[in-house]
């Protein structure tokens, strides 16, 4: 199958190329006839695009025959979309309209690659650059900006994404257009990925597995890489971000080029932090490091596209355990985790007259090491004095450890894709997708044992139109055999669907409904672990007997959107059949509790309600306020763990623009997590907190190119507080205390 694929890659790269065409037209105000310089002009489905010159007016090159989605977009101006049919002869005159609104983005995780408002699946989508505006230190933490999606963490380095109160391998990560495979089921570790040389972060919400299988069961996020520089141009940055509260900082360049059919990506980043620091302390062996780095190549015609990219990214995690050693130090002490992961992704495109062919093609290879405190000198009077630990940093740096867990996670996985010729008002796509995964075990420990994972999907979905609605409904059927090593083999499937409705009552009322059906096969940790795991203090022991997870969910949306105001209600019913958990037993093992996975039947439910108003004529003015819950139970009415507490953000926005300071922006933010006492019988009860922030930034010239600069603080009254889903709870350990942060950018 994988010899197969490949040469179907070959094959395409070289057929021949069809009819090429030229677009070109002007871009206007529609109140003012005034031309529009610099606005982007965008195909999504052939990814190419450009921009207006000063006087509004564009050329697009190379592009195939047939009916393509042109997209036009400036900030202040409605996001304009159409169908464009090539060959065409005409001049394209095209008139925008003023708005307060934000301008609209590509949806690149679901299948049709639609503006959100044409979409009938809900989907948030957030720029890179307005997650880090929040002065979020890591991308798991900028993502809780995001309505219905929080993180549980552990310290500041480790956080994994929850969706409406399901995480972990309930929740599928996309990078690079592949699916992230680095040991997501691992609740101790991160998503292992830098913000650098991200572009936008999307999430689905509820059961996606239509598209993307097993493991999609909660949700997607799925992150988009930085796109290539417009043809024949190149660019570079500079970015540096400091933080108080743990004298960390992360800095990144880049370079891209374009030159005629050649497209070329460069980007690293370091990134170094201490202990994060609370009114009271340091919390010890929070500190992390990370280096990372990344690499793309593209090649485009009228009629194909392909391109390859690579990233590395390396990271040395500490493990918090107890208060103890008070520095600022970023050498992680013992416990702590050195994690490698490669991520090699491949993405083509064909385009024929009135279809088109798209193939991924994913290899990530994963290493994660894992230290844990042993000593093995001859040192009798070794004395647990702070003054000691003080100089352990310095003592780790000259031994030679031995990891005590040492696994290899090698995934390869591919993604094939026709866009079946438009038939009146379908348009349908069919798929192929699979994976076949190793882990291999080199460690003295062996928490999960040598096995093969294998999947292989199909799937095929439909998007109708309609004048004032539209239809989207798929099926797929999923097979995955997990074969351990010297254990036992296991083989599970599962046929889902969904179905969706969107319906435009007016041109401000829109409502959105959506029934599908998700599952997810039992991980690997689930079905084989035995053993005591850092960072969440306790011993676990698979259960080789769980089934297949089954839901259904039904989401409801109403939107609505006037000129000066947009107001959005989200709700879901999640039904989880056979739900895996973790249970005590009672028993202790290495002075840590014993704890088994089960199964039930659970239900998830809540939603989200948001308003957004910026009053005439004060456009520069927004208030912004979102309300996010979800409840979590078994069968037997007792509460799920790990659900997040229900939220309440308000913002009050400023932006405002002159002839030297550009998109600049002003902000105040209350967020208060209201006091969480729906526990599981394990989990004690959380109080309610309010946190206060603000924060300034824009952009201006400097020798003749743009530098971007921002001011931000958090938690401006250093409160002690605990967040429900942090992994240090149950130790009395505070979240982050104050932290002022620093941040520019300088394009070259």
């Amino acid at each position: 199958m994988k010899s197969n694929i490949f040469w179907l890659l070959l094959l395409v790269a070289y057929l021949p190329i069809q009819s090429q065409n030229t677009v070109k037209g002007t871009i206007t105000n529609i109140d003012t006839h005034e031309v529009l310089p610099f606005a982007n002009i965008y195909f999504p489905t052939l990814e190419k695009g450009g921009i207006t010159n000063e006087n509004g007016e564009f050329t697009i090159y190379d592009l195939p025959n047939g009916s393509h989605k042109m997209i036009i977009s400036i900030i202040g101006f409605e996001t304009y979309d159409a169908i464009i049919t090539l060959p065409l002869n005409d001049y394209l005159k095209i008139a925008l309209f003023p708005s307060a609104i934000e301008m609209e983005e590509i949806i690149l995780s679901t299948p049709f690659h639609k503006l959100q408002r044409d979409n009938v699946m809900k989907v948030e989508q957030k720029n890179i650059g307005d997650l880090k505006s929040t002065g979020a230190v890591t991308l798991s933490e900028g993502i809780n900006t995001i309505s219905g999606v929080e993180t549980i963490s552990t310290g500041v380095g480790i956080g994994k994404p929850v969706i409406r109160g399901l995480s972990s391998n309930r929740v599928l990560v996309y990078a690079q257009g592949v699916r992230l495979e680095n040991q997501q089921f691992g609740e101790e570790h991160g998503l292992g990925l830098s913000d650098a040389g991200v572009e936008s972060i999307e999430v689905i919400k509820g059961p996606a597995s239509l598209l993307y299988g097993s493991d999609a069961l909660g949700g997607v996020l799925y992150i988009n890489p930085e796109k290539f520089a417009p043809a024949n141009t190149k660019s570079g940055d500079l970015n540096f971000n400091y933080f108080t509260n743990t004298q960390g900082y992360n800095t990144n360049a880049g370079y891209k080029t374009s030159i005629d059919n050649i497209k070329l990506i460069f980007r690293g980043s370091i990134t170094e932090h201490a202990d994060y620091k609370t009114e009271d302390y340091r919390v010890t062996n929070s500190r992390f490091k990370e280096q990372d780095f990344k690499a793309a190549l593209g090649y485009q015609e009228s009629n194909f596209n392909t391109e390859f990219r690579y990233n590395l990214n390396t990271s040395q995690l500490g493990i918090p355990e107890e208060i103890g050693v008070q520095n600022t130090n970023t050498n992680p002490l013992l416990p702590n985790q050195n994690i490698q992961n490669h991520i090699f992704s491949s993405k083509s495109k064909l385009f024929l007259e009135n279809s088109s062919f798209e193939l991924n093609v994913g290899y990530i290879y994963n290493s994660r090491k894992e230290f844990e405190e042993h000593h093995h000198h001859d040192d009798d009077d070794h004395e647990e004095e702070e003054e000691e630990e003080e100089h352990e940093e310095e003592h780790e740096d000259e031994e030679d450890l031995e990891a005590a867990l040492h696994m290899k996670l090698k995934t390869f996985n591919y993604d094939f894709k026709y866009n079946l010729p438009k038939l009146g008002r379908f348009e349908t796509i069919v798929g192929l997708q699979g994976m076949s995964q190793t882990n291999t075990n080199y460690g003295e420990e062996e928490l999960i044992p040598d096995a093969t994972t294998n999947d292989v999907g199909l799937l095929a979905t439909s998007h109708i139109h309609f004048e004032t609605m539209d239809l989207q409904l798929g099926a797929r059927y999923d097979n995955r055999i997990i074969d351990v090593e010297n254990g036992f083999s296991k083989n599970y499937s599962s046929f889902n669907g969904a179905f969706g409705l969107k319906k435009d009552f007016n041109d401000e009322v829109t409502t959105r409904v959506n029934l599908a059906s998700g599952f997810r096969a039992p991980n690997l940790a689930e079905l084989t672990s035995e053993g005591s795991h850092e960072g969440t203090n306790r011993y676990e022991i698979g259960n080789s007997n769980l089934n297949n997870e089954q839901n259904f969910q039904v989401d409801v949306a109403i939107e609505y959107n006037a000129p000066h105001m947009e107001l959005f209600v989200n709700g879901f019913y999640n039904k989880v059949n056979d739900y895996i958990f973790l249970s005590p037993n009672g028993d202790v093992i290495d002075d840590d509790p014993v704890f088994v996975y089960l199964q039930n039947d659970a239900k998830l439910f809540g939603g989200e309600v948001g308003l957004h108003f910026h009053p005439h004529p004060l456009d520069w003015l927004h208030i912004e306020n979102t309300f996010e819950t979800v409840t979590g139970k078994l069968e037997d009415d007792s509460y799920l763990p790990l659900i997040p507490a229900n939220k309440i953000t308000n913002t009050v926005r400023v932006e405002f623009d002159n002839n030297w300071f550009k998109k600049g922006y002003a902000f105040v933010k209350l967020l208060t997590n209201l006091k969480q006492n729906n526990i599981s019988d394990f989990e004690t009860v959380t109080p309610s907190y309010s946190l206060i922030s603000t924060g300034i930034g824009g952009e201006f010239n400097v020798f003749n190119n743009i530098m971007w600069l921002s001011i931000t603080g958090n938690n401006l009254t250093n409160k002690k507080y605990i967040n429900h889903l942090s992994r240090l709870k149950p130790d009395g350990i505070y979240n982050m205390g104050r932290n002022i942060s620093f941040a520019m950018s300088y394009k070259l």
